[in-house]
This record gives C-alpha cells, sequence and structure tokens, in this order.
C-alpha cells in the first residue's frame, strides 16, 4: 500500500477518537505527521504502529493490545514488533539507556518522550514522538492510549527530555 494511503488510513482513525480521549485539550487542527526523508523505515512502522493503539485501554502494568496498557508497556510493544527492539520495562529505566539525547527542537518520528508528572525533575511518564509536535502515549487509569500535543500547557510544563533510540545499533534485537 502507498505510504500517503498508509498514512491516511492510520490517521484517520485517530483525529476521529481524539476528540473523545481524556482531560487534557487536544488542538481541533488535524494535523498529519510527516517523516523526515533521511528517517529509517523503522520510524514509519513506529509511526504507524503506535497511531494504531490509539483507544486501547489504559491498564496498569498492561503491556498488549488485549489486555491494555501502561505508557512503557505501550512502548515495549511498539518498539519490539515495530523497529525490533527491546528496551527496559520502566520509564525511569527508557530515560536512562544509551541513546542520543535530544533537543525538543530536533524532534523526529521515534524518538521517545519523557515527563515528571508526579512534580519534581524525575521521570514517571514516557510517550513516543509522532511528529508535527504529537505524541501517543498510556496517560492514565481510566482512559485510553491517545494522540497528544507537546504544545499542550499541561505537557509543556511536564516535559524532561527526548532521546533517540531508533538510530542506536547497540539496542537493535530480535524479539
Amino acid at each position: 500500500m502507498p505510504f500517503l494511503a498508509r498514512l491516511l488510513t492510520a490517521f484517520l482513525p485517530v483525529v476521529l477518537l481524539s476528540g473523545c480521549a481524556g482531560k487534557q485539550p487536544v488542538e481541533p487542527v488535524a494535523v498529519i505527521p510527516t517523516i523526515a526523508p533521511q528517517q529509517s523505515g523503522a520510524a514509519e512502522d513506529v509511526l504507524f504502529t503506535a497511531l494504531g493503539l490509539v483507544g486501547t485501554p489504559y491498564r496498569y502494568g498492561g503491556n498488549t493490545p488485549d489486555g491494555g496498557f501502561d505508557c512503557s508497556g505501550l512502548i515495549n510493544y511498539v518498539y519490539r514488533g515495530a523497529a525490533g527492539l527491546l528496551l527496559p520495562r520502566t520509564t525511569g529505566e527508557m530515560s536512562r539507556i544509551g541513546g542520543g539525547a535530544v533537543r525538543r527542537d530536533a524532534l523526529q518520528t521515534g524518538d521517545l518522550l519523557f515527563f515528571a508528572t508526579s512534580g519534581g525533575r524525575r521521570v514517571s511518564h514516557a510517550a513516543i514522538y509522532v511528529g508535527e509536535g504529537r505524541f501517543v502515549h498510556a496517560p492514565s487509569s481510566g482512559g485510553t492510549v491517545r494522540l497528544d500535543s507537546l504544545n499542550n500547557r499541561y505537557w509543556q510544563k511536564h516535559y524532561l527530555s527526548a532521546k533517540r533510540v531508533l538510530d542506536n545499533e547497540r539496542l537493535a534485537q530480535n524479539p
């Protein structure tokens, strides 16, 4: 299937579902994520896999579409299946793996985002950057996997850092 057709097929349900999900507001304008030409096919696979899981129920400790996801379970599922990467299970461990730190203005599809949602500067939440200032994550009990914006005041306040793991050969493993 051509790239644009895959993108529209995967992204249309996200746009429709994003209006129903969660408490943090999402901008009403639909933005279709793009992948930089220098990025690998793995970034595209991560993008489509993550977007395809929007709407999956949140479950603490969850790591499958059938059982639900917490934030690190979602990330592990996506990266293992779409990119063949085996990442640590917790957000804190993920933030400490050897991957290139990424400035916010240099984010690319597939980068990991880290947030301090429990106060302080300790990583307590993680997400997958999908492009155009947006990310997919499993935010909280009672919610669902959803698409959010880094421009949202809540996420700006709690944003800590980002890490690029897709170009890290050391992390590649056979799942």
